[in-house]
């Protein structure tokens, strides 16, 4: 394996570990940790199943073609459409969660370092205007900034579950919560499990990268979205085994909530810190990735100017939507994010699924097609509809 499959599979990993794995213990501790992992593996198969059609459709495409470019070529201008809303809606939902998250947290950090009691409308406002800032500034400032904070955010998730893990008891890992209804703990967990593996995006940049070499496409793909997976077991692991299901399922959803009873566990005051440390950077990280990427689609849509005034112009588009939604739903972290799934099953199940359908109808000349034939994109295609009524279940 060379150094770049290295760096893809990095990249596969990196794209979809981040905020999401915050939220993975508030929506599935209802659950209890055994039917939670067996929902981790469907949904991890799921991703991994339309990652590898994804590959498909860039190879049959040609190397070097975006996914809008693809959409186009495949689907037409309706195709496109659909794609650009769905990718607009994601990215939406996404910074609406990361705000409402963030600003969450601002609070807690106020209260606890300096017992300020901040205003919770207050904390989503510094929030957007401390890291929205840097949507503006252009992707190498944000890469540079971001490498650093991701590889200490994973040194930090490391250390938190080697420093937690002998405090996991098997009996309080294992005991799931008393809810009043067993299908509405399933139907809020799907989505939000089902968002936490959304690393598709990078698919077309990684087929340009190693050069349409599908042999390679496809271990980079199944190892990088593998990573993941075990980083979600062990996280589940250490906060289900630790605080307990029980108790975090009472926390409804709140993420200061879980952070606190996290560093009550924690036997020393550095890694009770590390736990608070990683909490924001795992934050702030998906937060600098979603909205450069929405700032520059907005820019792109909008064609604007690359002036103070154009720039300006850009970012309110950007922001002032989801803000609006974070000063509203102040707790609303998980649900937003469970709503995101709903623009990502259009986005990396039904399109790809309609794209591979027409490609090989017209194209029989492939040099990697994914097994299943049209029974698997049945199977993937009911599953989406499932992860999309199952947010309608929580949403009415």
């Amino acid at each position: 394996m060379n150094f770049k499959m290295i760096g893809s599979i990095a990249i596969v990993a990196g794209t979809a570990i981040g905020a999401g794995m915050l939220a993975l213990p508030l929506a599935t501790a209802a659950l209890g940790f055994i039917p939670a992992i067996a929902l981790l593996v469907v949904i991890w198969a799921v991703s991994a199943y339309t990652s590898l059609l994804m590959l498909e459709i860039n190879l049959r495409a040609g190397v070097g073609d975006n996914v809008h470019a693809i959409t186009g070529k495949t689907l037409g201008k309706k195709g496109q459409l659909i794609q650009g809303a769905s990718f607009l809606s994601l990215l939406f939902a996404l910074t609406a969660a990361y705000l409402t998250g963030g600003s969450s947290l601002l609070v807690l950090k106020a209260q606890t370092m300096f017992d300020i009691a901040l205003n919770n409308q207050v904390a989503v406002v510094l929030f957007t205007l401390a890291f929205g800032a840097f949507a503006a500034f252009g992707v190498a400032w944000v890469d540079k900034f971001s490498r650093v904070l991701f590889s200490v955010m994973v040194a930090l998730l490391i250390l938190v579950v080697l420093f937690l893990f002998p405090e996991v008891s098997p009996s309080t890992m294992l005991t799931g919560a008393v809810t009043e209804s067993v299908a509405d703990s399933w139907m809020a967990a799907i989505p939000v499990v089902f968002t936490s593996f959304g690393f598709h995006v990078c698919i077309a940049t990684l087929v340009r990268y190693l050069d349409g070499n599908a042999t390679s496409l496809r271990k980079v793909l199944l190892i990088g979205s593998s990573i993941p997976l075990v980083c979600y077991v062990l996280w589940l692991m250490v906060t289900l085994g630790t605080v307990g299901g029980p108790r975090i399922s009472g926390f409804e959803g709140s993420l200061p909530a879980l952070v606190s009873a996290l560093q009550e566990i924690a036997a020393q005051p550095w890694i009770s810190k590390s736990i608070s440390l990683f909490a924001d950077l795992a934050l702030v990280t998906s937060f600098l990735g979603v909205t450069l990427s929405l700032f520059d689609f907005i820019s792109e849509l909008t064609r604007a100017k690359k002036t103070l005034v154009g720039k300006l112009q850009t970012w309110l588009i950007t922001f002032v939507p989801p803000l609006i939604c974070a000063l509203y739903l102040p707790e609303g972290f998980v649900a937003v994010l469970g709503f995101a799934a709903i623009p990502l099953v259009v986005m990396i199940i039904f399109l790809p699924v309609a794209m591979a359908l027409g490609q090989r109808q017209y194209s029989h000349d492939s040099q990697y097609e994914v097994s299943g034939g049209k029974l698997g994109m049945f199977a993937i295609s009911l599953v989406g509809l499932i992860i999309i009524a199952a947010q309608l279940w929580v949403a009415l």
